[in-house]
């Protein structure tokens, strides 16, 4: 083989590995609300896509992973320390009735004058894990503390510090009991309740 040969090959490899890597996804760190505020410690993929992010309130700490929609229609809220998994849906509208009623006239009705437009908000309260996979329907609060198990369809609210999973999501048990066997260091059992308090 030639040399030139073997430096275009090298070349060709080192130009697919650079591509590969522009299109991976990536997370953004540091976000700033709607507010105005920077949130320095707050991280969001570049994949994930905010819909009406105007009206979605983010705090810091909160961690989005890759691939997931935030539907802001209905407005979200989402409180520190909250971590989204990859390919989690959080929507807060439903139009499936609305386009049947309208068919191909959907379109010349305003948003907000749609009937079977269904939009509620969407509240996740702090230090709650969304794991991926999951869905949140409109009109759930997700209580502080929380965990929806990877892959669940969460269609009512779940109350602070409980375990979810399945489709519906049902409580499975408590996040107190599985972050009990960890509160024997009395440096992160104060950083827990810190939170709490607060």
């Amino acid at each position: 083989m030639s040399i030139l040969r073997t430096f275009k090959r090298a070349l060709r490899g080192r130009v697919q590995d650079w591509i590969r890597e522009l299109k991976a996804p990536h997370m953004v760190y540091g976000f700033t609300g709607t507010d105005g505020v920077f949130r320095p410690r707050t991280r969001l993929s570049d994949t994930a896509c905010l819909v009406h992010p105007e009206r979605i309130v983010i705090s810091d700490n909160v961690f989005v992973w890759h691939y997931s929609i935030l539907d802001g229609t209905g407005g979200i809220e989402i409180g520190e320390g909250t971590q989204i998994g990859a390919w989690v849906g959080i929507f807060t509208h439903s139009s499936h009735l609305a386009v049947r009623l309208y068919g191909r006239h959907y379109f010349e009705v305003p948003e907000a004058e749609k009937i079977g437009f269904e939009v509620a908000p969407v509240r996740i309260g702090r230090y709650a894990f969304i794991a991926p996979g999951s869905k949140i329907l409109p009109g759930v609060t997700v209580g502080d503390g929380a965990i929806v198990a990877a892959g669940s369809v969460v269609k009512t609210d779940v109350p602070p510090f409980t375990l979810v999973s399945g489709n519906p999501a049902t409580a499975k048990g408590s996040t107190r009991h599985l972050d009990a066997r960890f509160l024997a260091d009395p440096v992160v059992a104060g950083w827990y309740r810190e939170w709490q308090e607060s």
